[in-house]
């Protein structure tokens, strides 16, 4: 089926099979090569005839970082801004929208990953997109130069303007797929949820969204922003390091050169930026003052985000070795640490210390983001702990692809590495069952219990995008968020409602990280 959108003219193709249309590899910027390199991204360069949109654009330049990660994009290239439309064959009124935005900590993902497919919520009478934003040092690279040559004056933030100029596409565009621009909903995992808080935070993306959804993390606390000058310092230690002063030199570097070069730094060096115009002030202090999109939000966090290895590193799990650990990592606030994550035995030592890593690397910034909200907005806020753990794998994988602490490991290092046993759910195994997307995995031998859990999980993101509350058919009866009595819905073979019994410890530590690590 054909659609006018912003350029021109393009081509889909019908899954009769599934009743849903798929539009492939749309173009909502200009590519960013050459001059356009660590520019805001620009209008769409227009086409002549009919553009074919049946197979996914390029995937942003990354290296092979995570072993979870399964592209289905026609290779990889710096000309990666395309996004992907789902929507049912017809329909008989506006739909809801789904933009959703992937994780991979800044440095690697794509929208063609079939973990993100948008057909089976599709199937559910919304239109779901997955969107393509720069990474590393393509899409998160500050300097001095690039700031005194940008009209706004500052740099960096290039992925998360991608994400802007993705959401002002739809805008543009989405009604001529059968979608209401009134009820855009953003969702995304892990950095793809850091990027929903940073748009929430953002002026610039008001009005463009009615709902937000984020799993695991938020830019309180996980790759936080940080001050311009600290971005540009950065930037022009990372130019020199490679010979290359001038942003003549470092934009004539060819893109597999750079990524060669930078894009195995940390994540932590390819963080959003306050910068006055994407990020007008600290997303702490945007909140705190109730500034962000007044939008409902559905936000939660898994209940083993990472394993206790993740403090412990190396240490047997004793009582000795987690209290040295934790006095390592928090020095005077140790003892206080270790009376909010109490143990009283060595049976105890793995919980409290997944507990705490949990926390330590997003846990808390998720909570923040909650609190802050349910506090500061005028809008629902629905949290959530995912808790019903993978299935184990089915045994002809063997160790050939790893599920490590939900995938968080270097691609070279799957092959060797054995599979962790872990108790719950670790980093990014939810997203697979809130998208419908089980089939798509084959590493795991999912069970009818796992298709049931997915059915709910699909059905809170589909009643959300259409309704503003996950409450509806098949779906647990779920509270909104009271500060003055939090409680929450656990999601797992039996979900329901909770207390909230972790408040103190989530409190302590937003004294200790204040939402700007």
């Amino acid at each position: 089926m054909r659609v006018t959108v912003t350029g021109g003219l393009i081509e889909g193709y019908i899954d009769h099979e599934l009743g849903v249309r798929w539009y492939k590899g749309i173009p909502f910027a200009a590519p960013p090569v050459g001059d356009l390199r660590w520019k805001a991204p620009q209008p769409v360069v227009p086409w002549t005839g009919v553009r074919s949109a049946t197979e996914f654009g390029a995937r942003a330049m990354q290296l092979p970082i995570f072993g979870d990660m399964n592209f289905r994009a026609s290779g990889m290239s710096e000309d990666c801004l395309y996004l992907n439309v789902w929507a049912p064959v017809t329909t008989d009124t506006p739909l809801p929208v789904l933009v959703y935005f992937y994780g991979g900590g800044n440095v690697a993902g794509d929208g063609s990953e079939p973990r993100y497919d948008g057909a089976q919520l599709a199937r559910q009478e919304i239109i779901s997109i997955t969107v393509n934003y720069r990474l590393n040092v393509f899409g998160f690279f500050a300097h001095p130069d690039l700031s005194a040559e940008a009209p706004y004056h500052a740099s960096g933030n290039y992925g998360y303007l991608d994400q802007l100029a993705a959401l002002q596409w739809v805008q543009a565009n989405i009604a001529s797929f059968g979608g209401d621009p009134a009820r855009v909903t953003i969702a995304g995992e892990s950095a793809g949820s850091i990027s929903v808080s940073a748009q929430m935070a953002s002026p610039l993306a008001k009005g463009l969204i009615a709902g937000a959804i984020g799993s695991s993390g938020s830019i309180m606390g996980a790759l936080p922003a940080i001050p311009l000058a600290d971005a540009e310092r950065i930037g022009v230690e990372m130019a020199t390091s490679i010979s290359a002063p001038t942003l003549a030199a470092l934009r004539i570097l060819p893109a597999p050169q750079l990524l060669e070069a930078l894009g195995g730094r940390s994540p932590q060096e390819f963080t959003g930026v306050i910068d006055g115009y994407f990020l007008p002030d600290n997303p702490a202090d945007i909140f705190a003052r109730g500034a962000q999109a007044q939008v409902p939000l559905l936000v939660g966090w898994n209940s083993t985000e990472v394993p206790h290895m993740f403090l412990l590193q190396q240490h047997a799990p004793t009582m000795a070795n987690f209290e040295l650990m934790v006095r390592q990592q928090f020095g005077p606030v140790a003892d206080q640490v270790l009376q909010h994550y109490a143990v009283t035995s060595d049976a105890e030592v793995v919980d409290v210390a997944t507990d705490l890593s949990s926390d330590m690397f997003i846990g808390y910034s998720t909570w923040k983001w909650a609190d802050m909200h349910a506090r500061t907005s005028n809008q629902p806020v629905y949290r959530y702990l995912y808790a019903h753990p993978r299935p184990p794998m089915r045994s002809e994988m063997g160790d050939a692809v790893s599920g490590l602490a939900g995938g968080v490991i270097r691609g070279d290092e799957a092959k060797s590495a054995p599979q962790l046993t872990v108790k719950g759910a670790v980093h990014s195994a939810d997203i697979e069952y809130f998208m419908g997307n089980l089939a798509t995995n084959t590493v795991y031998a999912w069970s009818a219990l796992d298709d049931a859990i997915s059915h709910t999980m699909k059905r809170v993101y589909v009643q959300f995008v259409q309704h503003a509350t996950p409450n509806g058919a098949d779906v647990p009866a779920w509270e909104p968020l009271d500060v003055t009595h939090r409680r929450f819905m656990r999601i797992a073979a039996v979900s329901g409602m909770e207390d909230d019994r972790h408040q103190m410890r989530y409190e302590f530590l937003d004294t200790v990280l204040d939402g700007r690590r």
